[in-house]
């Protein structure tokens, strides 16, 4: 005994159509701009003031622009400054940077070893920075109103 296979015909609601059949290509799209492209890298360009940029900065939480100009740091590589930045909040909040104690510094391992007092640092209060658009702490800035990003997303300019 052969089954018969029913093939049951979709309703209006579950009918699918192509997408090549809905868009209507004869007339230009109302949100398209193919200069769009030439025109943000004006901007960009007018933003920076001609400079050179390491990288552009974005919040790993929601992506948003963060910086467009700023600095590679020279041993932290995933670590960032800048002066001039967008979409920061700088909080109340004070934190103690990294690598601002004191320290002893060691001269020639191969001759006896010699230690240089280092001198006195006062140990400097950064205040927190994060992203205005969702809160995320993305570094510091600080005394100088120079910013230090280290939890960002860094992409090439």
């Amino acid at each position: 005994m052969e089954r018969e296979s029913v093939v049951a015909s979709p309703t209006n609601s579950q009918q699918t159509v192509s997408d090549d059949d809905v868009i209507d290509y004869s007339t230009k799209p109302e949100f398209y701009d193919s200069d769009v492209d030439e025109k943000d890298e004006v901007w960009v360009t007018r933003k920076r003031k001609g400079r050179q940029t390491d990288a552009v900065l974005s919040c790993p939480a929601c992506f948003t622009t963060l910086c467009l100009d700023c600095q590679r740091h020279e041993i932290y590589l995933t670590q960032y400054r800048a002066m001039f930045v967008m979409n920061c909040e700088v909080t109340n909040k004070k934190v103690v940077p990294q690598g601002s104690k004191n320290r002893r510094k060691k001269r020639n391992t191969r001759a006896p070893v010699q230690v240089e007092e280092a001198s006195t640092v006062i140990e400097e209060e950064a205040r927190q920075v994060c992203c205005s658009v969702c809160s995320t702490e993305v570094g510091v800035i600080d005394k100088d109103d120079v910013y230090h990003f280290y939890d960002v997303l860094p992409s090439e300019s």
